[in-house]
């Protein structure tokens, strides 16, 4: 109880951006514990300033590589949003696809190439090729798959083309949704292995409780794309009174905001998205969550990568 120690991990490699992670204890106290992004802020919003709405979802597109089809979708929201447009059904069930795929592409990612090898004992994911050289085919098979998927319904998932305020500029023919389907099926014979890998893997046991703010919904749809934002302690707003749920400040040690709403912090992400929406999975969904045992509430951070199966 009454060590020091100090902890300085210099250029995190598996986070988005660059960081660094400091920890100081001195008498068995902590004394510091930070994650200090140092990636200089890029100002997206006044970039935007005085752009046409039309070119706002390619100008947010360029926000991330990964969830590229996100901030566009997000952005398209807003500005329909603002002019008072409601889309057709079809718009929104193809825009939820686009979504899906995105969030599995980068799921993906998070499970095999950023987290396994950390569970899995090796430094890196190409370290998993020795022993686990299945898996690896299996992750870079669906990625691959998800990102085709993207092409066809949007011209290419890394920045978007034809997902634009009002609908698609072009909607995928009957060759393209065979192939689409194809993909999709594809997808779903590799997704029972990673869901058996998952629950053999041991992740650390940590409670830490806090507050989840993630999308809510009065339909029985799992929320992802449509409703209102929700914390689990109580508070709810729509997407247009964002402003009062982030409450941006920020902090001698890093370049990006940090957020409040009810407490000093708040979750957000796939962990946040089951604690607060769990009845409304899909029953296969319910049966992986039952499979890895991830049951809400739940407030283990390190369990938001099995949170992201369901």
């Amino acid at each position: 109880m009454s060590r020091n120690v100090s902890v300085n991990v210099e250029f995190l490699t598996r986070v988005e951006g660059h960081g660094h992670i400091v920890v100081d204890v001195a008498n068995g106290k902590l004394q510091k514990a930070e994650l200090q992004i140092v990636e200089a802020p890029r100002f997206f919003e006044a970039m935007l300033q005085g752009r046409s709405i039309f070119e706002a979802q390619h100008i947010t597109s360029r926000i991330c590589g990964i969830c590229a089809c996100g901030h566009s979708l997000a952005s398209i929201q807003a500005a329909e949003s603002a002019i008072g447009f409601t889309p057709s059904e079809q718009t929104l069930q193809l825009r939820k696809l686009l979504l899906h795929m995105e969030n599995l592409d980068s799921h993906i990612l998070h499970i095999y190439m950023l987290v396994a090898p950390d569970l899995l004992g090796v430094q890196s994911f190409v370290g998993l090729m020795k022993d686990h050289a299945v898996a690896v085919r299996r992750a870079l098979r669906m990625k691959k798959a998800c990102n085709d998927v993207c092409e066809i319904l949007v011209g290419r998932h890394v920045h978007p083309i034809s997902c634009v305020v009002g609908g698609f500029t072009k909607l995928p023919g009957p060759g393209q949704l065979e192939a689409m389907q194809k993909l999709l099926l594809q997808i779903r014979d590799d997704l029972a292995p990673t869901v058996e890998l998952i629950s053999t893997l041991s992740f650390p046991d940590f409670y830490r409780e806090t507050e989840y703010v993630a999308l809510v919904s009065d339909a029985d749809e799992y929320p992802l794309l449509s409703g209102d934002v929700g914390s689990s302690d109580g508070v709810r707003k729509a997407k247009e009174e964002y402003q009062a749920v982030t409450n941006e400040f920020l902090v001698p040690h890093s370049s990006a905001k940090h957020a409040k709403l009810s407490r000093d912090s708040y979750a957000v992400g796939a962990l946040a998205r089951f604690n607060l929406n769990a009845a409304k999975l899909h029953p296969s969904a319910k049966a992986v969550a039952e499979t890895i045992g991830l049951s809400a509430p739940c407030h283990n951070p390190f369990l938001n990568t099995a949170a992201q199966l369901v």
